[in-house]
């Protein structure tokens, strides 16, 4: 498929929303210059500049349209085959020492990276148009929105930032016409879209991103990692909120009491199912809603932590999503979405492994091959993605747009781990809590390049997205305890415990609702708990198992802590302390003699 798209020439009217602010007008003049594309398309998020866009799309092969009874408004994009994921090795962070980015970061010289990357994008755009996408990052009205500009050369990617941000008139109006106005400056450019020059690098001092040689969202959608997390965290930390990797639900009772809570999972780990999940019959009268599935940024307020979702749309991995794994998830993207790497079956619709019903008997594949179910290539690359709005969501927290947020209750971590840690359990306290998101670890998978099921420390599931030294982000995390008169319980989760036969020992999915409400009544001071070394864990008669046909050894199973394998494991939180280089705070290196300590007793 072409990604390399030529210039656009709009009609009157479209790709002339030229922003009033005079910094904006100079940055993207000195852009011009240094890319020399053929055009300047100035967006504004219309209707009409939406329409004109995705005609240029398919017209140049950039976007395929699927079956308008099947799939309306919605579309297939294929990357290519080199360019299908995040690509760590190749991600920087450019900061004046390389202290500042720490030993988990890519460490890259500003200046000298500067001039390489303004090397790179010398006459890029030649033939091309140079798109200028103004976006907000969070509701129109919170403290927290901040104010973002992206450049780009590929309409894909304002097609997605079309659906990922809001985007147009409400970024230029926020903005205004201040000079020394915060905002964010974001360059792609695909190049040629080879891998030898590919480079996603951030200048957290200069609030600003440069992103070459790559087409793939996850390196290209500057508002998501990039400039929410990456840079995002860097800002929080200076100016006293959070930057977090974490999907925000709400939890409402049939009484009508409503809680939030936050949860950081590492990519491909059930981020979006926990965030959209259905409540088992069971719990009849029960209602979770979604207010984020990747990202929350947190302050404090009255001593207290309340959220809210930068984002506006989902960008999901596709394989495994189904009706019974995330209906929410799939009504979502059933219609005004984009497809990405997915495969398309002969009759213009959208297939995937692990889809309902029969694969197809004949499919083009994400490659753009033919397929079939006896063809050896999987018919959608295992991190193939939807890019869908967040309005489509049949749950969308009726607070999704709440400037101030949504009060926080509970925080969760958890990872994918085969064995050791227990289904739930739930920290002594704020510091033991950071304690354990500094040590979470998960099973690696298809979300970013490299070897799949090795165990991987992913502190607050942060270790990518981290934009400066992760000592000093586990400080921020202690410091903002401190500030904390009622802070959020914190707890752990493991949905991917296996038994001896190698089998999962908890259905996971919509059944996540009875640790979910477990987590809740001990919120409200009243769920039982059981203490053991490392934390607060349900007795067996404190979760809700009713209509779950699961026996009483697997769930001692799903809680049993081995010692002999947390001694294993207390010596591998050891061992990733000491690759940090000495940056680990104090008060965690406390928290894990303790630990120690406790299962000595």
């Amino acid at each position: 498929m072409n990604n390399l798209a030529p210039a656009i020439s709009p009609p009157a009217g479209i790709g002339d929303a030229k922003p009033e602010n005079q910094a904006v007008l100079d940055w993207v003049h000195e852009v011009e210059l240094l890319a020399k594309p053929e055009n300047i398309f100035w967006c504004d998020g219309s209707e009409p500049e939406h329409q004109f866009l995705l005609e240029q799309a398919l017209k140049q092969g950039v976007l395929i349209k699927l079956n308008e009874q099947k799939v309306p408004r919605s579309y297939l994009h294929r990357s290519n085959p080199n360019d299908v994921a995040r690509v760590e090795q190749f991600t920087f962070i450019c900061t004046p020492t390389k202290k500042e980015a720490g030993p988990t970061n890519n460490w890259s010289e500003p200046a000298e990276t500067y001039t390489k990357l303004h090397g790179l994008l010398k006459g890029a755009m030649r033939g091309r148009t140079l798109f200028v996408i103004p976006y907000i990052m969070g509701p129109p009205d919170s403290p927290l929105t901040k104010v973002g500009f992206e450049i780009t050369d590929s309409i894909y990617v304002v097609l997605s930032m079309r659906i990922m941000t809001r985007m147009g008139a409400v970024a230029v109006k926020r903005l205004g016409n201040d000079p020394a106005a915060e905002w964010n400056r974001g360059v792609h450019s695909l190049l040629d879209v080879d891998p030898a020059r590919r480079f996603i690098c951030h200048f957290p001092q200069d609030n600003s991103i440069i992103s070459v040689g790559s087409g793939y969202g996850g390196n290209v959608l500057l508002s998501k990692k990039c400039l929410a997390l990456r840079i995002g965290s860097y800002l929080a930390r200076k100016q006293g909120w959070m930057a977090e990797h974490m999907l925000i639900l709400g939890i409402e009772s049939p009484a009508g009491k409503k809680h939030y809570v936050a949860a950081a999972f590492p990519s491909a780990c059930g981020k979006t199912n926990f965030a959209m999940l259905i409540p088992p019959a069971h719990f009849k009268g029960w209602k979770i809603t979604t207010v984020g599935d990747d990202i929350a940024w947190m302050q404090i307020r009255d001593g207290r932590l309340f959220a809210v979702n930068p984002e506006n749309g989902y960008f999901g991995v596709v394989p495994g999503t189904n009706y019974k794994s995330n209906p929410n998830a799939m009504k979502s993207i059933e219609h005004d979405s984009l497809y990405t790497n997915v495969a398309l079956t002969d009759g213009g619709d959208v297939w995937w492994e692990g889809k309902d019903g029969p694969p197809p008997k004949h499919a083009i594949d994400w490659r753009g091959n033919e397929w079939t179910p006896d063809s050896k290539e999987k018919a959608a690359h295992p991190n193939s993605r939807f890019t869908a709005p967040c309005r489509n969501n049949p749950v969308l927290d009726p607070d999704f747009e709440k400037g101030e947020g949504v009060l926080i209750s509970a925080i969760i971590f958890g990872g994918r781990r085969s064995t050791t840690v227990p289904l739930v359990y739930q920290a002594f306290d704020w510091n033991h809590g950071v304690y354990l998101g500094a040590t979470m670890a998960s099973e690696t998978t298809a979300a970013a390049t490299g070897a799949v099921g090795q165990v991987r420390r992913d502190p607050m599931a942060m270790l990518p997205f981290c934009g400066y030294n992760i000592g000093d982000y586990f400080r921020h995390w202690l410091d903002i305890g401190k500030r904390l008169t009622n802070p959020p319980l914190i707890f752990n989760v493991n949905w991917f415990r296996k038994g001896v036969a190698g089998n999962f020992l908890w259905p996971g999915f919509g059944d996540n609702m009875r640790v979910l409400k477990w987590m809740i009544d001990r919120c409200e001071g009243h769920g039982g708990a059981v203490k053991s070394p490392i934390g607060w864990l349900p007795g067996i008669h404190d979760l809700d198992l009713e209509g779950l046909s699961l026996d009483h050894k697997c769930v001692d199973e799903l809680l049993e802590i081995d010692r002999e394998q947390w001694q294993k494991e207390l010596a591998e939180h050891k061992k990733f302390f000491d690759s940090l280089s000495g940056v680990v705070p104090d008060a965690l290196l406390k928290q894990r003699d303790a630990l120690v300590k406790r299962f000595n007793i």
